[in-house]
């Protein structure tokens, strides 16, 4: 039996890291144990030939507050896209351009010509949006929360400005028939106003590499949890772990396997990364398909003209997203090959596919009502940490984990003032 530690975090990945990091400034002894060869968790970046690939299309949004106390995002070297969309069209032979005017005034006159913006339209939109603008994104009314799909009905959006917003949120949240919560996407909405969303300079592993380099105690990898309990955990390896309070902050499905606990269902995407030559567009933003019956891909992006830093000199990396449902055969590189010639308006068959992610769980589900404080503890001495039991992004990750601290400072510190 190995000495007592006073808390075991199981995963590496954002949830883990924060709850460990939080711990360690109050003074709480901690090992953070991890089953891979790297910190992150569904956070990874790997090289391939020269050029920087996440596991699955990521982008870190630097309003979220969750970063400020434990993350310099100057040290992450941040490269921004543009704030906008670029929208392939049938209407025109260039892609069309809608851009926010407060951050990208240069790009007015490209957003007044393309014809999405007719005043009834943008008005709907400012009453769907207006809450998140509003009020805190803590929801305060849970009960009165709906799917996107029925407030943005109900708001009055529709036509071609409500296929630009459904697209592109579509890439956010992972779906496209509406069933995410509105108090969720009203979130994000909000996150999306307050900051340019970027990507490190050396990749999305960075974030959680920064993480675990302020521990005072390195993360354990390649430490294979076999069982949790109360107070108690046993690795592959045989050791036998006794602790005050043991923190589950792997991903979902682990998760529930460890503790027995249901826990959400997730949402799957398909990335595909493409080398070029040439960049097909000099756009350095979101770009999205609204021809009629278009293809699979729900985004894309020349990702090296907003990070360059993910493309070897003279060469440029090319991303697009597809949604992969549950039971669904992935879409075929066929297929994302072909949309994306129409969507750029160039030959694809020279680009070179340097790696496909099928990722079957990419986001927790987020139906309405949002219940955004789950319950973490399992039992008394075991509990859950994660973005399924807050909301399914960075932020909700961060928060979930800082949770898991408070409540065992809270308690450790009514335990003392009882003794003393």
């Amino acid at each position: 039996m190995s000495p007592s530690v006073e808390v075991v975090v199981v995963g590496a990945g954002l949830a883990g890291l924060t709850c460990a990091r939080a711990l360690q400034d109050q003074g709480v002894g901690v090992r953070v144990l991890e089953a891979g060869d790297a910190v992150g968790g569904r956070i990874r970046t790997d090289e391939v030939d020269g050029f920087l690939l996440d596991r699955g299309f990521q982008v870190l949004n630097p309003a979220y507050p969750a970063l400020r106390p434990h993350v310099d995002l100057d040290a992450l070297d941040l490269q921004s896209f543009r704030a906008g969309l670029a929208i392939r069209s049938e209407r025109t032979e260039s892609l069309l351009v809608m851009a926010d005017p407060r951050r990208e005034p240069q790009l007015i006159g490209q957003t007044m010509r393309s014809g999405k913006l007719h005043p009834a339209a943008l008005g709907a939109l400012a009453r769907w949006a207006a809450p998140a603008l509003r009020v805190d994104w803590a929801l305060r009314n849970e009960r009165e929360d709906l799917s996107r799909r029925e407030s943005m009905d109900r708001a009055g959006l529709q036509g071609p400005l409500r296929r630009v917003v459904d697209t592109f949120l579509s890439g956010v949240v992972l779906e496209d028939d509406g069933s995410t919560s509105t108090a969720f996407t009203h979130m994000l909405t909000r996150m999306f106003a307050r900051g340019k969303p970027g990507l490190p300079e050396r990749g999305m592993q960075a974030l959680p590499e920064q993480l675990a380099a302020g521990l005072d105690t390195p993360v354990e990898l390649g430490t294979e949890v076999v069982s949790v309990g109360p107070g108690r955990v046993e690795t592959a390896g045989g050791e036998q772990i006794t602790a005050d309070l043991v923190v589950v902050a792997t991903g979902a499905e682990a998760a529930a396997a460890l503790t027995g606990r249901e826990t959400a269902p997730g949402k799957g995407v398909t990335t595909h990364w493409f080398a070029v030559d040439e960049a097909p567009t000099e756009h350095a933003m979101l770009v999205v398909d609204q021809r009629t019956d278009p293809g699979p891909v729900i985004n894309t992006a020349v990702l090296s003209n907003a990070a360059p830093s993910y493309a070897p000199p003279g060469r440029h990396l090319v991303v697009s997203s597809c949604l992969l449902r549950p039971g669904q055969e992935p879409v075929t590189d066929a297929q994302v090959s072909a949309q994306l010639a129409g969507i750029y308006g160039v030959p694809t068959e020279g680009w070179e596919l340097l790696r496909r992610d099928d990722i079957p769980y990419a986001l927790p589900a987020q139906p309405a009502p949002l219940n955004v404080r789950e319950a973490l503890e399992v039992e008394p001495g075991l509990i859950m940490a994660g973005d399924h039991l807050d909301t399914g992004s960075i932020q909700g990750a961060m928060v979930s984990g800082r949770r898991a601290a408070e409540g065992y400072l809270q308690r450790r510190a009514g335990e003392l003032a009882h003794q003393g």
